[in-house]
């Protein structure tokens, strides 16, 4: 494993739809956010530099979020978007939209997977960001989807796995 990949740090976690509240303000998503704040912070310590987000609504948002905290503090740490398609926030209410582009113009860089939207292009960011990683941070129920898939994933190519579930 090269040296960059050992200091870099992947996420997943569920979309919205998936997440047990329906507005950021629920007393158990704040809970959420501090818990991945944390896990951000001690990735930081053990080593971490570099952050992929898969630059999803939802939880990728908030670890995102959390990243670009940690670099105010730490300007050395450098946050990734990859992004499975330019057409990615397309369909998004305008509020995502917004906060989606405002995000992806604060990372360090970004990684476009493919050009055009079809059926795998998550599938292949999903990979792309394990590929890079020895750590993962997942934002994980337990239920069937792309999160569980990345998950698995990233445990058959021997990732360090930190699992937080939406509530505690």
């Amino acid at each position: 494993m090269g040296a960059r990949r050992e200091k870099t740090c992947c996420f997943t976690g569920h979309r919205p739809e998936k997440l047990p509240w329906k507005s950021e303000s629920d007393p158990r998503c704040t809970a959420l956010k501090e818990r991945l704040r944390a896990a951000v912070e001690q990735a930081y310590a053990d080593g971490f530099r570099h952050f992929i987000c898969g630059m999803a609504r939802g939880a990728d948002f908030y670890f995102c979020e959390a990243v670009l905290a940690l670099r105010e503090d730490h300007p050395e740490v450098k946050v990734e978007a990859a992004i499975p398609c330019e057409e990615q926030a397309a369909r998004w209410g305008e509020a995502d939209r917004a906060r989606y582009f405002a995000l992806v113009e604060r990372c360090d860089w970004e990684t476009m997977v493919q050009r055009r939207y079809d059926r795998w292009c998550m599938l292949k960011r999903d990979r792309y960001m394990v590929d890079q990683a020895s750590r993962i941070i997942a934002v994980y129920n337990g239920t069937l989807g792309g999160t569980m898939y990345t998950v698995t994933y990233a445990v058959r190519q021997g990732l360090e796995l930190v699992i937080l579930p939406p509530e505690e």
